[in-house]
């Protein structure tokens, strides 16, 4: 055999090598947890035979604990480029089966490497976690090797699209790299986030918790929002990655891509002309009126299970990729709260960066009052939610389709936020606040001096409806742009994202805003 031969040779004998990861041994305790390894998935997850790897030959530097007697090809990373439906994405996945995916200064090189590389070519980055941590035999160096991680995702902010999937444990320092992405997806049941583990809970607080209860995928999805989709295999989690590119755009200075649609736009919804109870305290399906306007019925939901009075979410109107917002009369009456605030200002804010169109449905009846709400800070979450749709300059159309009051009225996207297009349905009530609050207020001297304080105020009342509790009150004063038939709102919203696709809006000059945080 020729020496060129030979060192082919020994080339494909050192990539099978490195493909094995930690090895054979380790490979097989992996899919005994129901898990696959950091190459499966990249597998999965990009187009087939498109993946393209960096840095398989690299080995970890540590001459501590005796770490220079134990190595691996590829350090515990295995990183590149691939396409999703023919689009360039950067990925990495951490390996659990070399030194528990845990995180060293080479490892942490490699990842700031492919996402310097993302964002020179201005294509999203996708990060797989199955991470033990810090590898502490490194110690300060793994330290470091987060920090720039940390210090390469808010420089991608806003610029590049930034996933995290949550396939493993994920804790201590390693959860920031996730919190400062735009999405983030946990595996139900084998994947767990948190800042310090049940073992130093126990020593500081003396509370018994389990790894699950401290930070499992439903403790994330439901209790703290930090989370924003739960899959139960990897293959769904995988697919849902996947499906959300689809709605999202390369980068900053592009569009989101534009797909074929065979929803005809002018189509009616007549069950939408009685969705309204006569009663204005009976709840109706907020689900059921997206359902109907957009193409198909096609909506991925973000966060469906974190403050369910509001719901947000992708879908598409003639092809085009919008962000839905809307207040669910379902859940606490569809109020606004420091939660539901979060939850939508972050998600504006995202649209808002990467140019997609934002619709909004409100159905809200005020802000949740109480001492909970207020201690916790309350007035400054819903100023979250106002500052992101003041500061958007996206094209915004807003449809009211019951009550819209108060503060809430504001914050949800009205006029004078900028709104582009903002209509209302006939049974919208765009008031200061409901007529039995109102009247207490106005007339709480003449009912004390009335012959039947409770008949007075009920008449006071009705007058007080009629005049204020519709959308033609705010129409007058141009607030409202039109009053429109229910079974019409898919198109009149298709019309609107039309005429506004050559919007052009800047905000002043400045280095960044100051969000109330």
């Amino acid at each position: 055999m020729s020496n060129q031969l030979e060192k082919v040779k020994e080339l494909i004998e050192l990539r099978t090598q490195a493909r094995l990861g930690g090895g054979e041994k380790a490979i097989e305790k992996q899919h005994a947890k129901g898990k696959y390894t950091a190459r499966e998935r990249i597998s999965q997850l990009l187009d087939e035979g498109s993946f393209e790897e960096f840095d398989m030959f690299v080995k970890h530097r540590c001459t501590n604990f005796g770490q220079e007697k134990k190595s691996y090809l590829g350090d515990g990373v295995v990183t590149g480029y691939g396409t999703i439906e023919g689009r360039l994405v950067y990925v990495f996945a951490q390996d659990f089966t070399v030194f528990g995916g845990s995180l060293s200064e080479t490892m942490a090189l490699k990842i700031c490497k492919v996402m310097d590389q993302a964002m020179k070519m201005g294509a999203p980055v996708i990060g797989i976690n199955d991470s033990g941590g810090a590898r502490i035999q490194e110690g300060i160096n793994a330290l470091g090797g987060y920090a720039e991680i940390f210090q390469r995702n808010i420089m991608a902010s806003g610029v590049i699209p930034q996933i995290s999937g949550i396939f493993g444990p994920c804790a201590g320092g390693a959860v920031y790299s996730p919190a400062l992405t735009d999405f983030t997806l946990m595996m139900e049941g084998t994947s767990y986030m948190f800042l310090t583990g049940p073992k130093v809970v126990k020593t500081v607080t003396g509370e018994d918790v389990t790894q699950e209860a401290l930070g499992g995928a439903s403790v994330h999805s439901s209790k703290s929002g930090v989370t924003h989709f739960t899959a139960q295999t990897e293959e769904e989690g995988l697919g849902i990655i996947r499906k959300l590119l689809s709605f999202i755009p390369q980068n900053n200075l592009e569009e989101a891509p534009l797909v074929m649609c065979d929803d005809p736009i002018d189509r009616l919804e007549d069950s939408l002309n009685e969705i309204i109870p006569d009663s204005p305290n009976k709840p109706y399906d907020m689900y059921e009126v997206i359902g109907a306007i957009i193409d198909n019925g096609e909506f991925l939901e973000v966060q469906k299970d974190f403050s369910k009075n509001i719901i947000i979410g992708f879908a598409r109107f003639n092809g085009q990729s919008v962000g839905l917002v809307a207040n669910q009369p379902k859940y606490l009456a569809g109020v606004l709260d420091s939660n539901a605030s979060r939850k939508a200002g972050r998600f504006v804010r995202f649209c808002d960066a990467f140019n997609i169109p934002l619709v909004t449905l409100v159905d809200v009846p005020g802000f949740l009052p109480g001492t909970g709400q207020e201690y916790n800070g309350v007035i400054l979450h819903g100023a979250k939610l106002l500052y992101a749709y003041g500061e958007a300059t996206v094209p915004k159309v807003t449809i009211t389709l019951r009550k819209s009051y108060g503060g809430s009225h504001i914050v949800m996207s009205c006029k004078q936020l900028r709104g582009d297009m903002n209509y209302a349905w006939p049974t919208a009530e765009i008031a200061v606040m409901g007529g039995a609050g109102a009247v207490e207020v106005l007339y709480a001297k003449e009912a004390k001096v009335a012959e039947d304080p409770a008949a007075f105020m009920a008449e006071k009342e009705a007058e007080y409806t009629k005049l204020f509790a519709n959308p033609y009150n705010a129409a007058k004063y141009g607030y409202i742009d039109d009053v429109i038939e229910p079974r019409n709102t898919r198109f009149r919203i298709i019309r609107a994202l039309q005429q506004l696709q050559t919007k052009k809006l800047t905000n002043p000059a400045k280095k960044h805003g100051n969000i109330p945080l």
